[in-house]
């Protein structure tokens, strides 16, 4: 696989669970530990010693850096205002910053930073940490297409790319897949429950639950067919499974009670950015 590039060096503020994952996609696909800095007080030191014997810089004095080609801001939310302001010093002209900080707004980040920098939001999910992740992203008036095309392979190193042109869809997509994974875990709980409740030992009712749910999510991963179609193969006319659609295609069963869930996820979304 070709070296990943940016055209210059990387700063990553914030390595938790989701920076972190995103530093070692980007390592695999080539990225030059000497062009990346990590910035994160509260790394674990065995986290840190490790990074440093592969050549990155681990909460370096940023005097000492040049102006980076792009920040990645990993951080929390409420964290911000005071940790982006600790990084101003590395935008020089042209310096990116790209955001995976959920319900932060382009607007919102740019008051922080230089006049004119280049932006990019993104909301990355959970399966990002094992290179399974699905991010859409959007970028200001003031992103270059060659910064997009490094945007997208930065957040590539994680999983498949969405860009969308219309900031506002962040909220939607926030809704969809940002907390997507939190469903679909439920729905193995849900699963399992009602295994229980119709006699099965706990034990068994949770692994047949989480086998059929990842098992089918890596068959929807291969497969060029649409979900629906997946279904359909599924479902032998008038046999148990159709009996067990009928209640979640019902009215009152899935879809509909999907729909408020999103749109409450979407809400509160919008309340965050607010």
């Amino acid at each position: 696989m070709g070296e990943l590039d940016i055209g210059g060096g990387l700063l990553l503020l914030g390595a938790g669970k989701m920076g972190g994952a995103m530093l070692e996609g980007w390592l695999k696909l080539g990225l030059a530990p000497a062009s990346v800095s990590v910035l994160d007080p509260n790394l674990p030191e065995s986290v840190s010693a490790g990074w440093r014997n592969r050549g990155i810089a681990v909460n370096p004095d940023l005097a000492s850096l040049p102006k980076q080609a792009a920040v990645l801001l990993a951080i929390k939310p409420q964290m911000m205002v005071q940790a982006v302001a600790s990084v101003a010093s590395q935008f020089g002209p042209g310096t990116m910053a790209v955001s995976i900080m959920a319900g932060k707004t382009i607007a919102g980040i740019a008051a922080q930073l230089p006049a004119g920098t280049p932006i990019v939001r993104a909301m990355p999910n959970t399966p990002a940490a094992v290179g399974r992740g699905i991010t859409a992203a959007v970028a200001n008036q003031h992103v270059i297409p060659s910064q997009r095309t490094a945007a997208d392979a930065l957040l590539r190193a994680t999983g498949a790319v969405e860009w969308v042109e219309d900031e506002e869809l962040i909220d939607t997509v926030t809704a969809v897949s940002g907390s997507g994974p939190a469903y679909v875990f439920y729905l193995v709980e849900a699963l399992a429950s009602a295994g229980v409740a119709s006699g099965l030992p706990a034990d068994l009712a949770m692994r047949l639950a989480r086998a059929t749910v990842s098992g089918s999510g890596e068959l929807l991963h291969q497969a060029s067919e649409p979900a629906s179609v997946l279904r359909q193969n599924v479902t032998s006319p008038a046999g148990t499974t159709a009996a067990a659609l009928a209640v979640l295609m019902a009215p009152d069963g899935l879809e509909p009670l999907m729909q408020r869930a999103v749109a409450a996820a979407k809400q509160r979304a919008i309340e965050l950015a607010s």
